[in-house]
């Protein structure tokens, strides 16, 4: 049986495009999401407010959070200072990003590629000990060049791996993934990777269970399938978590560890945070019966 690791995203990644909320009505979202059985949850971002102002006071959400021992709150960073103020603020996990694409990586983080692998190396320095896990944009294409910079990504995983960097995580931003792209990038990296996939094209599903199939277990995902990149034009949402853990716990090869009922009154509970409906399908229809 196949058990899937789940990141929740919402809360970051979901988030960080909407209208802001409140320090209180975050961290009570990334608390609900804790008691769903959900064990990794990316519940903020240590980022200029200026740049993204719905990611502000990061530090005050987490000390608001409901923690359990059981979930591990990671938090994404973007450089040194980012880092240093996330494990001052007590996180468990950081996610740090990076493009298989120069031009995306330079409109994005205003870093040239081997800028940006020096500067990881120094973020897993400061992390000291705590799970950094490096997320590849554009791997499956590119909104700039059109490219699918296949080839390059496992040097690229060699380059970080030099750096002290275990654990990959490889993104669709814009959607651009089928299953035969997903196919040949997983034939490349080998299964040890998570994915992190956006539903521009309506494949996000189809592109994971064409992942697990061929072994990958660990996905990132947004509660009601918020989310986009803000540097991707066009980009669409994440794949739904509530999407994935219904096909998940409907199928006896796989588990997800992910309490479906609990999950959805989350979803239902941010639709009206966000005062607007949720792309995800199992949120707007319900589960099969």
């Amino acid at each position: 049986m196949a058990r899937l690791a789940i990141r929740e995203v919402g809360p970051r990644d979901g988030l960080q495009n909407e209208e802001p909320l409140n320090v209180e009505r975050r961290a009570e979202i990334v608390s609900a999401l804790c008691r769903t059985g959900l064990t990794d949850i990316e519940a903020v971002s240590f980022v200029s407010p200026k740049a993204v102002p719905a990611m502000a006071r990061a530090a005050d959400v987490l000390e608001l959070v409901d923690r359990r021992s059981e979930v591990r709150l990671w938090a994404l960073v973007p450089n040194v200072r980012g880092a240093q103020m996330a494990v001052d603020a007590n996180v468990d996990a950081l996610t740090v990003t990076l493009s298989a694409c120069p031009v995306y990586n330079e409109k994005n983080i205003n870093r040239t590629i081997a800028e940006s692998v020096s500067g990881i190396g120094d973020i897993v320095k400061i992390a000291d000990g705590r799970p950094v896990d490096v997320v590849i944009s554009c791997v499956f294409g590119s909104p700039y060049t059109g490219d699918e910079p296949t080839g390059t990504v496992p040097d690229l995983m060699n380059q970080l791996s030099e750096q002290g960097v275990d654990r990959f995580t490889l993104a669709d931003t814009t959607g651009m993934a089928t299953p035969h792209r997903v196919e040949r990038v997983i034939h490349k990296t080998g299964v040890d990777v998570g994915l992190h996939l956006h539903d521009t094209r309506g494949t996000a599903l189809l592109n994971a269970m064409t992942a697990v199939s061929l072994g990958v277990t660990r996905f990132d995902t947004a509660v009601g399938g918020l989310g986009g990149s803000p540097f991707a034009q066009g980009a669409g949402g994440n794949l739904a978590t509530e999407d994935l853990v219904h096909i998940a716990n409907d199928d006896p090869m796989i588990e997800s560890g992910v309490d479906l009922a609990l999950l959805l009154a989350v979803s239902a509970d941010l639709a009206t945070a966000v005062d607007h409906p949720l792309p995800s399908r199992v949120a707007n229809h319900g589960p099969a019966r």
